[in-house]
């Protein structure tokens, strides 16, 4: 049990909060939110001892543990993997080690000395047995391979393990340790999809306190029974998980807000009544209540509203049906080989996750697609007019350090998104000031983020996304999501965000032995069919999710079969005519598209706005320009589309030619 009471935290002239008052119970599973930079590592720090509080009182159960696990920082070494994890169990490796040492003794020992010490070693081994002792191992063994650790790597050294792998190390640490209170901050930042299911039902069933900051809604509602809200410098609590916390805060917000409105027509009518009767005798009594009315009332103070966030990407010109296909692809890093004969197709409008435990090959998926690397065997082809941008996690290493945020992305904007840049990079996290830093001061995650918010500002017709979601709040994840199913293009990504994956997935591919396995739908679909590998796949129309759970179908024996005539052969002047509707289509795209280049250049130079009626014609122009854009645009996909099917139900008509008779064979 940890108790705030009027607990206040400054920094500067800054106060993170004040007068809080906040009770943890021994069982309580709590998720701790609020914005970027709110102060929420810090309560934790001071929740672990780490950091002292500037007014009020922390009070705690006496001899009660504390585990707490930071974003980053914490490092292992001088160990084996396997030993690193034993060093929690100091009470249980004592014993273990005094039971060793009872054991040659009880052999050499006899008369009233040995029974002694059967005695001791048979209290110990009772202790020992109790405690979980012969148990530690497999515990061991268990939490590491949840947390993804190959049992092969479990007498490597420490100092082995990369960075993100260490605060794996770490936090396998505290999950065996079992303290009295779990403090963790981004725990999921280094786990892939497996090892966050893993850590989520590991935490449900927890059996003592929890208080977890995240970023990733799923994780959050599947674990906290309870929220705290660090925002405007107050604790606010919140009972259930993060999707009730939302419905809660925005209802608490509205009746805030009618409370507000309402104090604010009774104070405008007292004072009214007052200023009108203050000098009037007869009413003197009346005034003076009023007065005090207003004295005792308290002023209800309401939240500043967030300001909403929307943009949408500038929309690529579409890719012809077929953007990426592999074929018998292989790919191998000396005697590792990561493919063997996988194939895959996207098609224009896919909308696919890559999931598979790490190491499985997904970064290397991604490479190969965007083609930053050949197949060792096997091919690779591009379709028609297809324009790739693959963000890696190292991206910021292409961008210049010696430019300002905002200059460097006004040079690469279109005229019409420059209004909105400041707006464009506030959904990334870069607010204020910190639009005029160079590049080369960011941290590594701000130059993240910057690299993603240039890249999607002209975006190609087939993005290319590997962890998009890094280094990003709940609500920029927000933002981002609604601009990606905006988006018309196609998208492969890898992500380890749930709800992100859920929100704007088509299809599933698991990656891993080798191979590719498609499934249509989102993550839950996915899941559903890894449960139930039985599960028959219906069919959805033009890229919708399919839906893989049981549905009341008629039998097979009841469907009509389709007629033999249904069918058609492709008349070859009908072909000429879509061909030839598609092609002026195309010529009209050119055409409106050169037109609206030639406004934006217009719309960038300073003397159209001198005279109002030209701007507002030239404006006006430019909206005409685009809407066309769009409607030529849909209808070169629908025609394009219905050419495509005609040709595929000619193929499928066309009977397949005989093989004519060899010379003289069958003659009389």
């Amino acid at each position: 049990m940890i108790q705030l009471t009027g607990a206040a935290k400054h920094f500067g002239a800054r106060t993170l909060f004040s007068e809080a008052d906040w009770l943890l119970g021994d069982q309580d599973r709590v998720g701790l939110v609020g914005a970027n930079g709110s102060g929420k590592s810090t309560l934790l720090k001071i929740l672990a001892g780490l950091e002292p509080l500037d007014a009020g009182k922390i009070v705690q159960t006496k001899r009660q543990s504390v585990g707490y696990l930071p974003q980053e920082g914490l490092t292992a070494a001088g160990r084996s993997l396997r030993e690193e994890c034993r060093s929690v169990f100091t009470e249980l490796l004592a014993m273990e080690q005094e039971l060793r040492a009872l054991e040659p003794q009880m052999a050499s020992a006899a008369g009233a000395e040995g029974a002694a010490l059967h005695e001791r070693y048979a209290q110990l081994q009772h202790a020992f047995q109790v405690r979980g002792g012969f148990e530690m191992d497999a515990r061991i063994g268990a939490v590491l391979a949840g947390l993804g650790f190959p049992a092969a790597q479990l007498d490597a050294p420490c100092e082995s393990f990369s960075g993100g792998w260490q605060m794996r190390i770490a936090l396998a640490k505290l999950l065996l340790a079992e303290p009295d209170v779990l403090l963790l901050d981004e725990p999921t930042n280094h786990l892939d999809l497996e090892a966050r299911n893993w850590l989520e039902d590991f935490l449900a069933r927890y059996p003592h306190a929890c208080v977890l900051v995240s970023h990733d809604r799923f994780f959050l509602d599947a674990v906290i029974e309870r929220v705290v809200e660090l925002a405007h410098s107050k604790l606010t609590i919140y009972a259930g998980n993060y999707s009730r916390y939302v419905a809660q805060r925005d209802q608490r917000l509205e009746q805030l807000r009618a409370a507000a409105k309402n104090q604010a027509a009774r104070r405008e009518q007292l004072e009214v009544f007052i200023n009108r009767f203050r000098y009037t005798a007869t009413k003197a009594k009346q005034v003076q209540s009023r007065i005090k009315e207003l004295e005792r009332m308290a002023t209800i103070e309401v939240p500043p509203e967030e300001a909403t966030i929307h943009f949408d990407f500038p929309q690529p010109r579409p890719s012809g049906r077929k953007v990426v296909e592999l074929r018998g692809v292989c790919k191998s890093y000396g005697d590792n080989q990561v493919f063997r004969n996988a194939d895959l197709l996207i098609e224009r409008g896919d909308r696919i996750a890559l999931v598979g435990h790490n190491g499985a090959g997904k970064s290397t998926l991604i490479r190969l697609l965007a083609g930053q690397e050949p197949p060792t065997a096997g091919e690779r082809s591009l379709g028609h007019e297809v324009t790739i941008e693959f963000f890696a996690q190292d991206q910021y290493k292409a961008l210049d350090p010696d430019r300002r945020i905002l200059d460097d992305l006004t040079a690469i904007s279109p005229a019409l998104m420059v209004p909105n840049l400041r707006n464009v990079l506030g959904c990334f996290l870069f607010r204020g000031d910190d639009v005029f830093k160079r590049i080369g001061v960011l941290s590594g995650g701000e130059r993240n983020r910057y690299a993603l918010a240039r890249m999607l500002l002209q975006p190609a017709n087939f993005l290319l996304l590997d962890e998009p979601t890094n280094h990003l709040d709940l609500r920029a994840k927000d933002v981002l999501l609604e601009a990606l199913q905006r988006y018309n293009g196609t998208i492969v990504f890898v992500s380890h965000d749930r709800y992100f994956i859920d929100g704007l997935a088509t299809k599933v591919v698991e990656v891993g032995g080798g191979t590719l396995e498609v499934y249509p739908g989102n993550y839950e679909d996915f899941l559903y069919r890894k449960e139930h590998p039985g599960a028959a796949a219906v069919s959805a129309p033009d890229g919708a999710a399919a839906d893989p759970r049981p549905a009341a179908a008629a039998p097979a024996a009841a469907r009509p079969a389709k007629p033999a005539h249904a069918k058609k052969r492709l008349n070859p002047q009908k072909r000429r005519q879509m061909e030839q509707a598609i092609q002026e289509i195309e010529a009209e795209i050119a055409r409106v598209e050169a037109e609206i280049a030639m406004l934006e250049g217009a719309m960038a130079r300073h003397e159209t706005f001198r005279d109002p009626s030209k701007a507002q014609s030239t404006v006006a122009r430019y909206e005409e320009q685009r809407e066309k854009r769009a409607a030529l645009y849909a209808d070169w996909e629908r025609k394009s589309a219905r050419l495509e099917a005609a040709e595929a139900a000619s193929a499928e008509a066309d009977p397949a030619p005989e093989p004519e008779p060899a010379a003289g064979a069958g003659r009389p």
